[in-house]
């Protein structure tokens, strides 16, 4: 053979070994491009799902403020509601202190048989004075 042809052959096994290696490169790059567009894919949905997570976020932020001004105006009508209940509480304190709604109690129970020592114990008064009352209305 002579050195054309063999230089022929050479060049062509070359172009051969090149476009393998072309061949190659490029299926290379496909796989690449597929992976890409994965990665892509996958960040957008990580990018939904983070946009979906702050939604969330807020509508949970928004609805313990709601809580919260909730939890204060039933704090305000408690304390209105408490200063109510003790001034009744004190009005019948009086009420219950007062001297002819201590009588009539004693009265009245003793109209019903209570003994003037049970009397006297859930009146806070002293037996004589439960006498003193029994004896003055007979």
């Amino acid at each position: 053979m002579d050195t054309t042809t063999v230089l022929l052959v050479l060049f062509t096994l070359i172009e051969l070994v090149l476009l393998g290696v072309v061949t190659a490169f490029f299926l290379r790059l496909r796989k690449s491009e597929a992976l890409v567009s994965s990665l892509q894919a996958r960040q957008e949905e990580f990018l939904n799902k983070l946009q979906f997570n702050a939604q969330l976020e807020q509508e949970l932020v928004s609805s313990f403020q709601d809580r919260q001004r909730q939890l204060a105006a039933l704090d305000d009508q408690l304390e209105t509601q408490a200063k109510r209940l003790e001034k009744l509480l004190t009005q019948a304190r009086e009420y219950s202190k007062s001297p002819s709604f201590l009588r009539q109690i004693i009265l009245s129970g003793h109209k019903e048989g209570a003994a003037p020592e049970k009397l006297a114990r859930s009146t806070g008064l002293s037996l004589e004075e439960v006498q003193l009352i029994i004896d003055q209305a007979t």
